[in-house]
């Protein structure tokens, strides 16, 4: 009997009364305000309040769809404004994206992290409590245990960065092949174009070398720091 009585209770906070829609958009500010604390406790562009005015503003669009469905019998698909939503948070979530001076990108975490939390606001918006407070959980988790298993890692994985400057792309050639006679790899890297320089444009590109590459001896490293050295073309040369 105690059993059913929850149940009948359940049905009540997933249908659309005061008492529901008051209860959703108080779980969507109040989970989505823990997930700003952190955010605003690590100095990031979108803290306390905006991941609650997103998390708020998608629960109460999901809430309209269902409004306009149930209540007023409107022939529309209740998903369709939430689906918006979806969508649209990017453009909100490509604003905490910025480049730093040194050609890095930050803020990836806090744009993944509100668009997560409009999804909460969609799941709370319609009745599905269980999956929004787990997802709570499970951002907080990520957030502050595997940041720092994140940074754990980092730490002890060993990785060298090379830096040029050089004036034509043919160059740029000419260091991948360098490094491939030599057995390293490249990760990643990134490109820029800087100012004209006299008769020439100057770039720079910022190369990542894959961990494996790593083991390669410091003697190798110094005949090929030597190799770019004398490379023409090449203006600037750091291996760090």
């Amino acid at each position: 009997m105690r059993y059913r009585t929850m149940i009948n209770e359940l049905y009540y906070f997933r249908d659309i009364n005061f008492t529901s829609v008051f209860f959703r958009m108080f779980l969507a500010v109040i989970c989505s305000g823990i997930i700003g604390i952190e955010r605003e406790y690590k100095r990031r562009p979108a803290g306390f309040r905006t991941h609650i005015l997103i998390c708020l503003g998608a629960c109460i669009t999901s809430l309209t769809g269902q409004y306009l469905s149930i209540n007023l019998h409107y022939s529309t698909d209740m998903s369709r404004l939430g689906a918006q939503v979806v969508a649209g948070i990017g453009f909100i979530g490509a604003g905490a994206i910025i480049m730093t001076p040194k050609n890095q990108v930050r803020g990836l975490t806090t744009s993944a992290g509100l668009w997560t939390c409009a999804i909460i606001g969609l799941c709370f918006g319609g009745g599905f409590y269980e999956g929004g407070i787990l997802a709570t959980i499970l951002i907080l988790l990520s957030e502050l245990v595997f940041s720092r298993l994140e940074y754990w890692l980092t730490k002890r994985m060993p990785k060298k960065i090379i830096y040029i400057e050089y004036s034509s792309d043919t160059i740029l050639d000419k260091v991948f092949s360098m490094l491939r006679e030599k057995g390293i790899g490249i990760e990643s890297i990134q490109l820029s174009r800087g100012e004209n320089t006299g008769d020439f444009s100057l770039r720079s590109a910022v190369i990542y070398l894959e961990s494996h590459s790593i083991k390669v001896d410091n003697a190798q490293f110094d005949s090929l720091f030597q190799d770019f050295e004398n490379m023409e073309g090449i203006e600037t040369l750091e291996i760090i």
